[in-house]
């Protein structure tokens, strides 16, 4: 074995330095190929800790625990229940009740993965250490950060969470399972009598970005079901110049809505709410427009949790950084200016990849480097932007959109058309992406 002064090593280059001398003492070279590499980690101890555990720090824990057999691992998040996100717009379709998108975290947890049972405070970066805010103090040589985002309702004047429901005529998709339903309530009461309905994106980045969009198209839908459209006005406000993101479906989006007659309020941003005289008021520009509702559906403002967005590893200038995104590198998902910290999830601050389908990419990008970084080699995986969005413009119907960072479409089942309206889409949205997402949360996929 080579001679090693281990007493003149910090941490994380006595882990490098120990594999380094099991690479020598095997006889191969410590530029190895992926396997090599992997076959070596899973004998080097390292303390790794995982910030949040949602889709995306259950998926990569899964998949750090399967990969590293001496590793300590410690996930730190106080939630009891996982919600299931991408369920929540059948919930509030009325297709699907609150209790399916609702699982016991701990099913997901592998047994070998320690939890501490409570919110991450603060990170501490120089000191290579996670603050929970019972007290408790995580130390670790490399950090996965999947702490992923706030809903921002208290940023739009006069609106709460607590307003979701039918008695108030407003719904918000994102809110929880709970909220979920009672939008569906809402929407059902809207569909009854009719009236104004308006819908809102907020500007800035935000989780699933195509919900907005769905929940136009689903309550454009329930109320053809019951013969109410023409005593209906449908507007979707959008918060700049375009209805979508990615150009073939922007166009795609925009001849739907004709072809239904759904108006468009170009660059409307939603400022304030008066729920007792039923009035939003927009930004349009430089002056203030107030539209009356019988159904309002909210999409808040969205920022990074706290400790990422208040703390050191968030971006500091950019577009990334006023929403207080983790700052990765976009490709590695490794933080830009401390190396052993990786992000996964709706926290990263990347042109894409807000949708559980991104973590599903993402998650095996950023165990692999991890585990590439911890062997003293260079990130080997590349994260392309993934997302997908199957857009639901009907019940029964659905337009299966997958993209990566430049906007080009990047379809992944090839018998589907990802810009024509189709049962096979809205199959795989209904039926078949919950087992999926599941298996993902098991560290497969």
């Amino acid at each position: 074995m080579p001679d090693i002064d281990f007493s003149r090593l910090d941490r994380r280059a006595f882990l490098r330095a120990t594999l380094a001398a099991t690479v020598a003492t095997a006889g191969l070279p410590l530029a190895s190929s992926r396997a090599s590499t992997q076959a070596l980690a899973q004998n080097t101890p390292a303390r790794i800790a995982i910030a949040g555990a949602g889709a995306a720090g259950l998926a990569v824990a899964a998949q750090l625990a399967r990969r590293l057999d001496r590793a300590e691992i410690t996930l730190i998040d106080d939630r009891i229940t996982h919600l299931y996100q991408p369920g929540f717009t059948l919930v509030a379709a009325g297709l699907w009740s609150p209790d399916r998108v609702q699982w016991a975290n701990e099913r997901y947890i592998p047994s070998r993965v320690r939890w501490v049972r409570s919110q991450v405070a603060e990170f501490d970066p120089e000191a290579n250490r996670v603050l929970a805010k019972d007290g408790t103090a995580v130390p670790y040589d490399f950090l996965i950060v999947a702490t992923g985002l706030d809903l921002r309702y208290d940023l739009i004047e006069g609106m709460e969470q607590g307003l979701i429901g039918p008695d108030n005529r407003i719904g918000s998709v994102y809110a929880g399972p709970d909220d979920a339903f009672r939008t569906w309530q809402a929407m059902a009461k809207f569909r009854e009598q009719g009236g104004d309905a308006l819908f809102t994106r907020p500007p800035g980045d935000l989780k699933c970005a195509g919900a907005p969009l769905k929940m136009t198209f689903i309550t454009d839908d329930r109320l053809r079901e019951t013969g109410m459209r023409s005593r209906a006005q449908v507007t979707y406000a959008a918060h700049d110049g375009t209805l979508f993101s990615v150009k073939p479906v922007n166009e795609k989006v925009k001849e739907l809505f004709a072809g239904r007659d759904i108006a468009v309020a170009y660059s409307h941003v939603l400022e304030a709410v008066d729920p007792g005289r039923r009035i939003a008021r927009f930004r349009h520009g430089a002056e203030s427009v107030e539209m009356r509702y019988d159904f309002l559906h909210v999409v808040p403002p969205m920022r990074a949790a706290p400790p990422v967005a208040d703390g050191p590893l968030s971006w500091k200038e950019g577009p990334f950084a006023a929403q207080g995104w983790l700052e990765v590198n976009r490709d590695t998902l490794q933080h830009r200016r401390y190396p052993n910290i990786f992000g996964v999830g709706d926290v990263n601050g990347v042109p894409r990849g807000k949708t559980a389908a991104s973590v599903k990419w993402q998650a095996p990008v950023a165990v692999q480097n991890l585990i590439d970084t911890m062997a003293g080699k260079p990130p080997s995986a590349v994260y392309n932007g993934y997302t997908s969005c199957p857009m639901i413009t009907r019940i029964g119907q659905a337009m299966l959109v997958e993209f990566d960072y430049e906007g080009r479409l990047i379809p992944t089942l090839p018998l589907i058309d990802p810009l024509a309206e189709s049962w096979a889409a809205w199959i795989v949205e209904e039926k078949a992406l919950r087992p999926v997402y599941a298996a993902m949360l098991r560290g497969f996929g």
